[in-house]
């Protein structure tokens, strides 16, 4: 489904708000990560995280924080998203919405911004914000330029 690009407002560092004329694709990521992030498990930091990618084959993954009370050893949404999309036999990410419960725009933390990145490129958009409110919009290169990845390695 092709939709048309919405009028932008920029903000530093590249980031953009989308108005009201956002795209279904945009809304429908930011639906599912709001949902999930209500399965979230966060008893020790009442920080409830949801993630939702889309694949390149289109199918929408989602992720919750699940919290553990060694705090080392729980996973982010994003990182649980990852693990049902490659689960479910795919590799890309085309599209990332990062939701929270307590915060209006919640972006990736840094561990999840480089897993993001072995699955999506630079320009993968990244939306963050709640259902029918104004996300801010930006890419994975922006949140993480200067990547390490497969390149580094001589692979």
């Amino acid at each position: 489904m092709v939709h048309a690009a919405p009028a932008r407002k920029h903000l530093a560092g590249g980031a953009r708000r989308y108005d009201a004329g956002m795209s279904d694709d945009l809304q429908e990521l930011l639906e599912a990560a709001h949902r999930v992030m209500r399965n979230a498990h966060a008893p020790y930091s009442d920080f409830k995280v949801g993630a939702a990618l889309r694949g390149s084959g289109g199918a929408v993954h989602l992720g919750a924080n699940v919290e553990n009370a060694s705090y080392s050893q729980a996973q982010c949404a994003e990182a649980s998203a990852i693990g049902a999309m490659v689960a479910a036999g795919e590799t890309r990410i085309t599209a990332i919405a990062v939701v929270a419960e307590r915060v209006e725009r919640c972006p990736p933390c840094g561990g999840c911004r480089q897993r993001l990145s072995e699955f999506a490129d630079p320009q993968t958009p990244v939306y963050l914000g709640r259902p029918g409110s104004e996300p801010l919009v930006t890419t994975l290169g922006e949140l993480l330029p200067l990547s390490f990845g497969s390149d580094e390695l001589n692979r």
